[in-house]
């Protein structure tokens, strides 16, 4: 499932490096911070890599 924003997108990439160990987790906020907790790191990965370009900013 590829991310539907920019926002979204970012989130998934924090909240898989906090599933990676490589941020602490307490830095995490918002969306990133429920994406790691309830998300495999296969999902993550997925919302991750998608291409930001033609994405918009955020989600209406």
């Amino acid at each position: 499932m590829p991310a539907k924003s920019k926002a979204q997108q970012k989130a998934a990439g924090a909240a898989l490096s906090a599933k990676r160990g490589e941020t602490p987790k307490k830095d995490l906020k918002g969306a990133s911070k429920s994406m790691e907790k309830s998300m495999s790191e296969e999902e993550l990965e997925e919302l991750a890599a998608t291409k930001r370009e033609g994405l918009p900013e955020k989600k209406d």
